[in-house]
This record gives structure tokens, C-alpha cells and sequence, in this order.
């Protein structure tokens, strides 16, 4: 039987990559979307004729929306079944130094970024029981750099409710985290963008997306790791070359 994963924002960018590399290995994959109903359609189609003996499902919910957040698992646990790894993908990364923050700014960042996360983490732990929870953090967390406040304090928040998590509901359930770094240009910008911001971080090149398959792959395939977070960010955590 094939195990299952929900990936909240899997329809495009890194949500898609994980979502076909988990299918590849054979697991059926939940794609959770907002507004992006028409990709998560055409790629749940595609993963079903590309993977025939497997399931495919798209799901939509508003992170921002705590009452949508809280129906998720018990809609999904209902029609699907209890499912094995829980990847929290999604979230919102907009800018603002602290001077520059309202309150709007604020609860949408923390609300997707933190709030969401936290109770589809609770539900995982009470309606499915046991399997993986992966957090996507920031290479940002471990800096004090406030051009994205609210949303790097989200992410720094985060990580630590993954550590508390990985204590709680062990040890049927372990909780991981992986913290991209260069990884994809935004939607608006071009690889040159990329290139440039990576001109300073010590493996001097955008990192792509094959470190991040590979810390899913290490996480998921090793029993005894929990608690703990992998930086796919080409040592940009460790601080900029001189």
C-alpha cells in the first residue's frame, strides 16, 4: 500500500518539485492549493497518467483562513484516509523593515507562515498518528536582517515549534525542517537575480532544487532523525565571504 503526503502550496514551484519527486518513489501526493486551482489540476492529471497505480488529489484552503486551516486534515482524513508525512510548504514572503510594518502585514505573514503550519501539525499528530512532519524555514533565521521582519521572525517562530513538535510526538511522529537559501527566482525576476544574490554566499551559485529533493530524501529515509534542521542554502547560513 502507498504511503501519502499533503504538500500545502504543491502546485507550483518547490511544491511541485517535491510533490513529483515523491511520486516517483512511489507515494501517493494531497496538493493542497489557494489560488492556483487550474496548475494543481493539470498537475494532479499529469502525475495520474504518469503514475497510473498511484493517487493524486487536489485540495484548496485559504492558510490565511484559520477555519479553512482547521478543516483540512479531518476533510482530507474523511475522504482519504489517514496519510504519512505532512510537508508545510506554503507561504507568503513579502517585505518590510520593522518601521515600515503594519498590522495587516504582519497577521498575513505570521498567519501562513506560523499559524497554519502550527495547527495542521496539531491535527497530523491527532487524526494520523504517526509518520513525518517537514517545516520549510529560511536561511534567514539564523540572521538579525529586518528588511523582512515579519516574515523572517515567522520562520524563526516556526523552526522553534518544529523542535517542540519533534519532543511532543515522538516517537510516533518525527519533525524535521529544511531551510532553502538561493533556491528559485521569484516570479518576476530572471536567473541573473539569482546569480547575483549568490555572489557572496560561500558556494558562490544559486543553490537549485536538487539539495532540497536530497535533504526531503535524507530526512524521510533516516528513522532517527528529529528535531532537526538541514540548510540546502550553499552555506549562506554560516554568514557572506569577506
Amino acid at each position: 500500500m502507498n504511503k501519502t503526503a499533503l504538500i500545502t502550496g504543491a502546485s507550483k514551484r518547490i511544491g511541485r518539485v517535491l510533490a513529483e519527486n515523491l511520486a516517483e518513489h512511489g507515494w501517493n501526493v494531497i496538493i493542497h492549493y489557494n489560488f492556483s486551482e487550474a496548475e494543481a489540476l493539470e498537475f494532479s492529471k499529469l502525475l495520474k497518467e504518469r503514475y497510473p497505480d498511484q493517487g493524486f488529489w487536489t485540495v484548496e484552503a485559504n492558510l490565511a483562513n484559520l477555519s479553512e486551516v482547521e478543516s483540512l486534515i479531518p476533510q482530507l482524513v474523511s475522504e482519504v484516509g489517514e496519510f504519512q508525512l505532512l510537508i508545510n510548504n506554503a507561504s507568503l514572503f513579502d517585505s518590510g523593515y520593522i518601521k515600515e510594518t503594519d498590522h495587516q502585514l504582519f497577521a498575513e505573514q505570521m498567519d501562513v507562515n506560523l499559524r497554519a503550519p502550527f495547527f495542521l501539525m496539531r491535527d497530523f499528530a491527532l487524526l494520523c498518528k504517526k509518520g513525518n512532519i517537514i517545516n520549510f524555514t529560511d536561511t534567514r533565521i539564523t540572521a538579525n536582517k529586518s528588511n523582512y521582519a515579519a516574515y523572517s521572525l515567522s520562520k524563526k517562530a516556526l523552526w522553534e515549534v518544529t523542535k517542540m513538535a519533534a519532543v511532543e510526538f515522538a516517537p510516533d511522529i518525527r519533525v524535521n525542517a529544511i531551510a532553502p537559501g538561493v533556491t528559485l527566482a521569484p516570479e518576476d525576476k530572471s536567473d541573473e537575480y539569482l546569480w547575483d544574490l549568490a555572489k557572496n554566499i560561500p558556494m558562490r551559485k544559486p543553490v537549485g532544487l536538487e539539495p532540497i529533493i536530497k535533504s526531503l530524501e535524507y530526512i524521510l529515509n533516516n528513522s532517527h532523525l528529529t528535531g532537526q534542521l538541514l540548510f540546502a542554502d550553499g552555506g549562506e547560513n554560516l554568514g557572506q565571504n569577506a
